[in-house]
């Protein structure tokens, strides 16, 4: 959906969120869920992330969800080897010495989702376009609606980080580890994440998880079990150490790995998951205070 059509559809729930966020929340849950919103005794995965946008305050999430600060706090967690190199930071696009910059890299704005700017060659790069883009950009916002509070607290700024790929033109396999109370308790295997994106999920041992549906999970797909598999999980579990539940996102390339980012409510709590038991299993791993 266009951005601008969506958030002139959004307008009036960005209102009600203002005035009553539960109220708006309930609303968006039926909408997308398409059941009713039990914020008093929440037990399911999507219900708890509600809960967790409504009242869990960690003073860590406004940083660790800004891709520039986030990468102070993975430093302070002792994990600074699996960091990707930063070449530039700043708040002003027109500042960025394209010059200087290797053949391949990645821009990002730090307060977004989604909005990565991919360069494989300099020489084919719009420089002009490509600032204009990144200005707009550093001034959209997450929809208030959704209740992400966290993001766009600090200052967004741009980042330029190396680009990963093994030489051959393949992207880095993508390992989104669900952490709870600072253990990884399933993963998410994304693959060809820029030409044929599939997943597939897998508790610990490895073992495919069957019992659970969603738009992004491709029941069909076989991923190999990563030699570095207890290497993944133990940098999950120290990067989510201080959460009651946050996904860890790791890369690996050439039994290499690098951090991605960390998210605290994965589609804004407004996946769909089935069976709905599956749905309550999972939220059974979040226990709320």
């Amino acid at each position: 959906m266009n951005k601008s059509v969506k958030k002139f559809i959004l307008a009036p729930m960005n209102l009600l969120y203002k005035i009553n966020p539960e109220l708006d929340l309930k609303i968006l849950y039926r909408l997308r869920i398409h059941r009713k919103l039990n914020l008093e005794n929440p037990k399911t995965y999507t219900e708890k992330l509600q809960w967790i946008k409504l009242y869990y305050k960690n003073k860590l999430l406004p940083i660790c969800v800004d891709k520039y600060e986030v990468r102070q706090f993975v430093k302070k967690c002792g994990c600074e080897n699996i960091l990707t190199k930063l070449l530039w930071e700043g708040y002003n696009p027109q500042d960025i010495p394209f010059e200087d910059l290797p053949q391949k890299f990645v821009i990002k704005v730090t307060h977004g989702s989604g909005m990565n700017i991919i360069c494989k060659n300099k020489n084919d790069l719009n420089i002009p376009k490509t600032i204009r883009t990144l200005k707009r950009r550093l001034k959209e916002k997450y929809f208030p609606c959704y209740g992400e509070w966290f993001y766009g607290v600090i200052r967004p700024r741009i980042i330029i980080e190396e680009f990963l790929d093994d030489g051959k033109g393949y992207s880095p396999m993508d390992y989104k580890i669900y952490c709870f109370h600072g253990q990884p308790k399933c993963i998410i295997a994304h693959v060809d994440r820029f030409t044929n994106h599939r997943s597939h999920m897998y508790d610990l041992e490895w073992n495919s998880i069957e019992n659970i549906s969603t738009k992004e999970i491709d029941p069909n797909l076989t991923v190999e079990k990563p030699k570095e598999l207890d290497q993944l999980l133990e940098y999950a579990r120290i990067l989510s150490k201080d959460f009651m539940h946050v996904r860890v996102d790791l890369y690996s390339l050439n039994s290499k790995i690098y951090f991605g980012e960390l998210t605290f409510t994965s589609d804004s709590g407004f996946m769909t998951i089935s069976p709905i038991e599956t749905d309550e299993e999972i939220g059974s791993w979040i226990v709320l205070p």
